[in-house]
C-alpha cells in the first residue's frame, strides 16, 4: 500500500498541488498559441472599456441628471467584468480580488436596474401617482415564480420603499462581506476552496447566495409589472442583457468554480485544477462580456433628446395638463 502511495504520488506534477502561479510564470508558459489567446482577449477587454467610456460620454451630454447615472452605471457592468478578468487572466493570485470588485460592482447594478425602471417612468413621485393602490404581482422570480397563489399587493409608498431596500441591500451587504472576507483572507481563515464546516467560505458564500435572490425579487417584481409601459423604450431587451450578466458572472463562475474543485476539470502545470478553472472562466467572461458590450452599447446609446429638450418638453406637458384638469373640475 506504501509503494502505491508513493507511486499515485510521483505521477502528481507538483505544480498541480501548490497555490496559482505568478504573473511572470504565467507569461514563460505561453506559447505561440497562448499568447495570441492572450493579446487578442486583452484587446477585447481594452476595447469593451473604450467603447464603454464613449458611451458614457455620449450618454453624459444626452440624458438629464439622475438618469444619466444610473444608465452610465449599468453600462458599466460588462466592462466592469471584462477588465476584471482581463487582470485575473495574468495575474492568477489576485483572482480573489478582481471576482469580488467585479461581484460588488453588479450589486450596485442591480439597485440601478431597479431605478431606472422607475426613472423611465418619471422618478419616484409620478411612479407613485400612476401606480398608487394599483395590485402588484409577487409571484415573480426568482423567489416566487411558482406561488402563483400569492395575493397581489397594492402599490404604495411603503411598498416602494422596501422593493428600493429590498435590492440596495445586497449593494452593501455584498461590499461588507467581500470586505470581511479579504480580512480572513490575510489571517489565513478564508479560502474559497476550502468547503470545510469550519471555513468562513462554506458560511460567507451561502449567506451572499440568499442576499442575491433577496435583491433580484424586487427587480422581477417591478418589472413584470411595467414591462408593457416600457416596450417603447426597449427595456425588455435591456434587463435581458441584466439577467445574462447575472447567470454568466454568478451561475457559469459557480458551476466552472465546482467542477475545478472536484477535479473535473485536470490539472494543467503551471496551473493547479481550480486554477485552471479559474483561467477557463476568466477566458470566457471576457469574450462574453465583450459581446455583451456591444448589444447594451446599441440598445442605449441611441437618439436622446438634449436635457434642455426634455425639461421643456416636461415643463410644456405640465402646462398642458393644468388647465385641463380645470377644465375638468
Amino acid at each position: 500500500m506504501d509503494n502505491l502511495e508513493e507511486t499515485l504520488n510521483s505521477t502528481i506534477h507538483p505544480s498541480c498541488l501548490q497555490e496559482p502561479p505568478l504573473a511572470i510564470d504565467v507569461i514563460r508558459e505561453l506559447d505561440v498559441f497562448g499568447i495570441c489567446l492572450y493579446s487578442i482577449l486583452t484587446f477585447m477587454s481594452c476595447l469593451s472599456l473604450l467603447l464603454y467610456l464613449d458611451t458614457c460620454v455620449y450618454i453624459y451630454k444626452n440624458l438629464p441628471y439622475p438618469k444619466k447615472i444610473t444608465v452610465i452605471w449599468i453600462n458599466g457592468a460588462a466592462p466592469c467584468i471584462a477588465t476584471m478578468s482581463c487582470f485575473g487572466l495574468w495575474i492568477p493570485r489576485a483572482v480573489m480580488f478582481t471576482d469580488m470588485t467585479s461581484n460588488c460592482y453588479f450589486a450596485v447594478v442591480v439597485y440601478k436596474i431597479l431605478m431606472l425602471i422607475v426613472e423611465e417612468l418619471g422618478g419616484s413621485s409620478s411612479f407613485l401617482k400612476r401606480f398608487s393602490g394599483q395590485p402588484f404581482s409577487i409571484s415573480t422570480g426568482p423567489c416566487c415564480c411558482c406561488c402563483v397563489c400569492l395575493p397581489k399587493v397594492p402599490m404604495s409608498r411603503r411598498m416602494l420603499f422596501l422593493l428600493k431596500l429590498g435590492s440596495l441591500q445586497y449593494a452593501i451587504l455584498k461590499t461588507v462581506l467581500s470586505i470581511i472576507s479579504i480580512i480572513l483572507w490575510t489571517n489565513g481563515n478564508f479560502n474559497p476552496a476550502d468547503l470545510s464546516i469550519t471555513g468562513a467560505t462554506i458560511w460567507i458564500n451561502p449567506m451572499v447566495g440568499v442576499l442575491t435572490i433577496i435583491s433580484l425579487w424586487p427587480v422581477g417584481i417591478t418589472f413584470m409589472n411595467t414591462r408593457r409601459l416600457l416596450r417603447h423604450l426597449k427595456m425588455i431587451p435591456k434587463y435581458a442583457m441584466y439577467q445574462l450578466v447575472l447567470v454568466l458572472s454568478q451561475l457559469q463562475a459557480s458551476i466552472i468554480n465546482i467542477l475545478s474543485l472536484n477535479g473535473t476539470i485536470a490539472c494543467s502545470p503551471p496551473f493547479s485544477s481550480v486554477a485552471r478553472g479559474s483561467m477557463l472562466s476568466q477566458q470566457l467572461m471576457i469574450m462574453e462580456m465583450f459581446i455583451i458590450t456591444l448589444v447594451t452599447r446599441c440598445l442605449y446609446r441611441r437618439t436622446y433628446d438634449s436635457p434642455e429638450e426634455q425639461d421643456n418638453t416636461h415643463n410644456g406637458s405640465m402646462a398642458l395638463k393644468a388647465p385641463s384638469e380645470e377644465h375638468d373640475v
